[in-house]
């Protein structure tokens, strides 16, 4: 049989919602196997579809060609379909505000969370997308992004590196590219971002986040602070920012404020899921109340109950669900869709063939030479480890007039944006005397500049004076006192 059934539900009176639970449905319409039966519910949960199909619809999504993962004329890139055939759409830039978006990947292990971020890591490089990836799984998430060299700008994005000191050198690399750009277009009285006029869209990709950011992480608050600077004020300026992590519960991503923002004006995928991340996207308002999510099982196909007394049975594998998703903030929220199916049948050794094809030929884009002179040789290298850290959180030093050196009162670029940084806090540095306070150094700050500063601006400025490096909480904490 191969007959498509739809239905159409509507709820009876104004005001009433439509609520129901995708597996008490499909056992009522005498199905067994839940991935045959798809669901669509309106905006107003007052409306819904119900499509019933002789087989998975999504057991083989197959990419004909490449070049449909570049980016299209309204900022979207084409990652697989829906159930009905209908292309899933991830948006990366949208035209009309001219802003770079905030890009979040869940899913659980094994659900195809890998596979899923190389076919939108290979759709950035085609579309001409600057991209700055850190995979904190050591490397193994997708070497084919660091293409067959193994080295320098010659693999499939712009700098992979696979440490989490790594990722803070390219996290204050791409906040410092960020700052640079912000202060060049207010320059040319530009407050939106225009695609490669003269510069390029920038991603940065963290993998395996959830490592960066859970307790206990030595970079923790660090790292959450540019994530959530990067993520607020990078927008307009054409720098985005992804995560792709374990679906297990959001307070362990950062603390419970540092993605809620990010998740409801962002671009959300959910491959399959823990229980607890569902709970809390329904608490945080990411999904209406009322609408609820099929349930994507490890197996595709039907599980028959076989009886001990069965000798004939034979147990064959069932088919597995890699790949299939929701695209939350897409325009089917409620409705399945599965990312292409990508690489060779069976594992290879080394590189797969397939996947490298997937990203094309030629280098990929990178950040604009106007910003290398600022952010120096750890991206200008390639560096890794705690290289690229130091290169990037240089420890202060005095010259030989006590005045700060590297990590002091050096010479300021890209028009008084500072290159060097004080070490964060989890970084262990030699203990230095503190003759000063906080609020004592936060005004020596203000006296010596006539020019309004920020507290970014501030914090800069402190931990360029030699003493012991602060944090911004501690310099707003000073400029509230000051300022009562």
């Amino acid at each position: 049989m191969s007959t498509i059934y739809e239905l159409t539900v509507e709820a009876v009176e104004a005001g009433d919602v439509i609520t129901y639970h995708p597996v008490r449905l499909a056992n009522a319409l005498g199905i067994t196997d839940v991935n045959r039966l798809a669901i669509e519910v309106n905006t107003a949960l007052s409306k819904a579809l119900v499509t019933i199909y002789p087989h998975d619809p999504l057991a083989q999504v197959i990419l004909n060609d490449p070049q449909m993962l570049v980016m299209d004329d309204r900022g979207r890139i084409y990652i697989g379909r829906y159930h009905n055939g209908r292309p899933s759409l991830l948006r990366l830039y949208d035209p009309a505000s001219g802003s770079a978006q905030r890009l979040l990947l869940f899913g659980t292990t094994g659900a195809g969370k890998s596979t899923a971020g190389q076919i939108i890591l290979a759709a950035m490089k085609r579309s001409g997308i600057a991209v700055i990836y850190g995979d904190l799984k050591g490397g193994q998430s997708a070497p084919e992004a660091y293409g067959q060299t193994g080295h320098g700008s010659d693999g499939n994005v712009a700098w992979r590196v696979t440490t989490q000191e790594g990722v803070m050198a390219q996290l204050r690399t791409t906040w410092l590219t960020m700052m640079d750009r912000q202060e060049r277009y207010s320059r040319m009285g530009r407050s939106k971002f225009l695609k490669d006029r003269p510069d390029p869209l920038i991603y940065q990709i963290i993998d395996e986040a959830n490592r960066l950011l859970e307790k206990g992480a030595p970079y923790r608050d660090e790292a959450t602070f540019y994530i959530k600077d990067i993520g607020r004020t990078g927008r307009s300026l054409g720098v985005g920012i992804g995560l792709f992590a374990q679906a297990g519960h959001l307070e362990e991503m950062g603390g419970s404020d540092t993605l809620r923002a990010m998740l409801k004006e962002g671009e959300v995928i959910l491959l399959r899921w823990t229980s607890s991340m569902m709970k809390q996207l329904v608490t945080d308002g990411l999904l209406p109340a009322g609408m609820v999510l099929s349930p994507i099982p490890k197996y595709a196909g039907e599980v028959d109950l076989v009886s001990q007394f069965d000798e004939e049975h034979d147990d064959d594998d069932l088919p597995g669900t890699q790949g299939t998703a929701y695209n939350v903030n897409g325009r089917y929220p409620s409705s399945k869709m599965r990312f292409w199916n990508i690489g060779s049948v069976m594992p290879t050794e080394g590189l797969d063939p397939m996947i490298l094809d997937l990203y094309g030929p030629g280098a990929p884009a990178e950040i604009e030479e106007a910003a290398w002179d600022l952010i120096g040789d750890a991206y200008g290298q390639r560096l890794d480890g705690i290289e690229a850290y130091r290169a990037m959180f240089p420890e202060p030093e005095e010259d030989e007039d006590g005045e700060g050196g590297a990590g002091g009162k050096g010479k300021k670029k890209g028009g008084g944006i500072r290159a060097t940084s004080p070490v964060p806090a989890s970084m262990p540095t030699e203990s230095k005397p503190r003759s000063r306070t906080i609020r004592d150094r936060v005004q020596a700050v203000l006296d010596a500049h006539d020019d309004p500063l920020d507290a970014l601006q501030i914090l800069e400025l402190v931990n360029a004076d030699g003493d012991r490096p602060v944090k911004l909480g501690s310099v707003r904490n000073a400029l509230t006192t000051l300022k009562g």
